[in-house]
């Protein structure tokens, strides 16, 4: 979460109204009565975070509209993590019928920050990070049956968002009945793949810009954020989120040992049948998923949102996909999709 933004009005001089509930629902609580409001982070959602400070208490504040957020998962999975002995923000009040949440501050770095400007710390900051992921799948067993399942419904909704958003609604490809055909071959290729995995707990959005960095090693490094949208899904799931992140990219062989890593303190409990090899498989197709998906979102927030700036991501993101694709026939159609027609049409300029 940034920190350095300029003060927001109090309840008497903002326009914004949110802000102002929000500067009313502080006076609840003696300690921030009257708290200075700065933009803590910006969000690819309907969600905004603040950062509440008076005197030497800081909190942070989400407002996370009602009608556009759910927020009762996000409560809800905090404690989880808490009981895991994870670092994530502890919710300290919750206002659900407004939206507002109260939470801890798990400082101002982010894992990606810190990547981008010392590449050097990578090793040390990965291995925390799996560290984490690896109590989160073992201890969040318990809370597993509690959370919605990444069905088939659910991997055919993000698969959509690739196929509706970026191809069709931002290029413009529409499909032929014979590539609607080698897209649904693809579709399925990618459902079965998540499917057939063990399922685990998994956070769904673990990457660089959800990580903090917090002092000391690992279990206090890394702060998570951003879990409300946790699901029961593919163990390979959120490590691909993390070693193949939409945000920074690391050379391939760099990836491949922090995922044997991961996979060697995971191997025994995920059963004899997993090897080398099809992790590597599940690990590599479940990459190819989560992509699409991602690009499919960055399109979505540049067109129905007006955030931009996402856009610039989506060549990062596909280049993992096409990496992968080169090395499956039951992806060629994906390969020619993308290489032929997807990343040439995102260098054109727009109007």
């Amino acid at each position: 979460m940034h920190s350095g933004a300029r003060p927001i009005g109090t309840s008497d001089n903002s326009p914004d109204k949110r802000v102002q509930a929000i500067h009313k629902w502080l006076q609840n609580f003696e300690d921030l009565a009257g708290a200075n409001l700065v933009p803590a982070s910006s969000d690819a959602s309907f969600r905004r975070y603040f950062r509440a400070r008076k005197g030497n208490l800081c909190r942070i504040v989400m407002d996370a509209p009602p009608d556009k957020e759910h927020s009762e998962p996000f409560v809800r999975i905090a404690s989880w993590l808490q009981e895991m002995n994870l670092n994530a923000t502890t919710v300290v009040a919750a206002d659900l019928e407004q939206g507002f949440l109260l939470l801890t501050d798990l400082g101002s770095t982010e894992y990606l920050e810190v990547l981008q400007q010392t590449p050097s710390r990578s090793d040390d900051l990965y291995a925390d990070a799996i560290d984490a992921l690896i109590t989160m799948q073992r201890e969040g067993a318990r809370f597993q049956a509690k959370l919605p399942k990444f069905d088939e419904a659910l991997i055919r909704e993000e698969l959509a968002l690739f196929s509706d958003w970026l191809c069709g609604e931002h290029l413009e490809i529409h499909f032929s009945a014979e590539e609607s055909q080698g897209w649904r071959s693809t579709r399925d290729f990618l459902i079965r793949n998540a499917l057939d995995q063990p399922q685990v707990f998994v956070h769904r959005d673990y990457h660089s810009r959800h990580l903090m960095l917090a002092n000391g090693r690992f279990p206090n490094n890394p702060g998570i954020l951003d879990f409300q949208d946790a699901v029961s899904g593919p163990y390979t799931y959120d490590l691909v989120s993390l070693l193949k992140d939409c945000y920074v990219a690391w050379p391939s062989e760099k990836v491949l040992a922090w995922a044997q890593r991961f996979f060697r303190e995971r191997q025994d409990e995920l059963g004899t049948k997993i090897d080398d090899d099809l992790f590597l498989h599940h690990f590599e197709i479940m990459g190819v998923q989560r992509q699409l998906k991602a690009a499919g979102i960055f399109a979505r927030l540049n067109l129905r949102d007006q955030k931009p700036a996402f856009m610039r991501d989506i060549p990062r993101t596909l280049n993992y996909v096409m990496e992968i694709a080169s090395r499956y026939d039951e992806l060629a159609f994906l390969r020619r999709l993308i290489g032929e027609r997807v990343l040439p049409g995102l260098q054109e300029p727009t109007a």
